[in-house]
């Protein structure tokens, strides 16, 4: 018997590997914005880490990353990043104190969008989503390449939140524009907006906030607060999906990337809505609806009825499209 299970090893082991193989998924990280973002990637406790932990993207341009079997872990976007005379690297958003552009286990410092990911997880699927609970500082997507279960769908917002951030909520960059808007939690600290300590640490006792709800109609799918689960956890089934992360999503670009995805649950990427939703066209005439509210760019005055009209009418088709496939 012991001799049998000693011949067996050999054998389990490299079919351990191939099946871990083919469990790998290819995260493509794609910067829309017009200006350099230095995306970070931190792997969760325990879980293998990625080839790279963080790297500079410029306007238009894409990078694959492969993540073993069973990876766990966050994706972001920094913003406003720079080098000082001492040779250390920070970032005016998402920076994760590292001192370079490698993050090397650092995680985000808030207010920054997240991507959140638990691949091979629990009833055999992946589970993501786009976090909003650490506030925000650029619009980002989550879209699925493929991929199967009723659950496995675009999530994320194309919102600049930024723009109709609450004031007591807005973070400045050094020439006063907005940056980022930060949680509740992250601004005023209290048990209530973290969902902590005894009286607020469960999801029954814990609720959504009128500042929770402001991240909630602008991005229906991202996660809002601590317990958001209900309409902002997605999932794929293991192996059958890689991940496009999109940070400033165009219209353009998310109906391009659209195709083969299911929409579930039924909630827009974006609430058309919501004031200040996006802006005018650039002017490279690219149809981005996005406008930086920072140093790169000045804002513009919110869409006309015609142009939000315009919105709804290519969110409804993005709908639509993906549940017939």
């Amino acid at each position: 018997m012991a001799m049998a299970a000693r011949a067996l090893l050999p054998v389990s082991l490299l079919l351990s590997s191939l099946f871990s193989g083919a469990l790998s998924t290819t995260f493509t990280l794609t910067n829309s914005c017009s200006y350099t973002v230095w995306p970070g990637l931190l792997s969760s406790a325990g879980t293998p880490a990625l080839g790279t932990t963080g790297f500079a993207l410029a306007p238009g341009e894409s990078r694959a990353v492969d993540a073993p079997g069973a990876w766990s872990g966050r994706i972001w976007a920094r913003t406003l990043c720079s080098t000082n005379d001492q040779g250390r690297f920070t970032c005016a958003t998402g920076d994760c104190g590292s001192g370079a552009i490698e993050c090397s286990g650092g995680g985000a410092a808030p207010p920054c969008s997240l991507a959140e990911f638990t691949l091979a997880g629990s009833g055999g699927n992946d589970f993501y989503d786009v976090s909003l609970v650490d506030g925000s500082n650029l619009p980002m997507v989550v879209v699925p390449q493929g991929g199967g279960g009723s659950g496995c769908g675009t999530t994320g917002c194309m919102v600049d939140v930024n723009v109709p951030c609450p004031a007591d909520l807005k973070v400045a960059g050094p020439d006063g524009a907005t940056i980022a808007c930060k949680s509740a939690c992250e601004a005023f600290g209290r048990p209530e907006d973290c969902c902590s300590g005894p009286e607020f640490g469960t999801p029954e006792a814990c609720r959504s906030s009128s500042y929770s709800l402001f991240f909630k109609n602008a991005c229906p799918r991202a996660y809002s607060y601590a317990y958001d689960d209900a309409t902002s956890t997605f999932t794929c089934a293991t192996g059958s999906a890689s991940y496009l992360i999109e940070f400033c999503p165009s219209i353009s670009s998310l109906k391009s990337s659209v195709g083969g995805t299911n929409a579930s649950p039924a909630l827009p990427v974006v609430n058309d809505s919501v004031s200040y939703l996006g802006h005018n066209r650039d002017r490279s005439g690219s149809g981005s609806w996005y406008t930086p509210s920072s140093s790169h760019a000045s804002p513009s005055s919110a869409p006309g009825p015609l142009a939000l009209a315009a919105f709804a009418a290519v969110s409804t088709w993005l709908i639509c499209s993906a549940r017939r496939h």
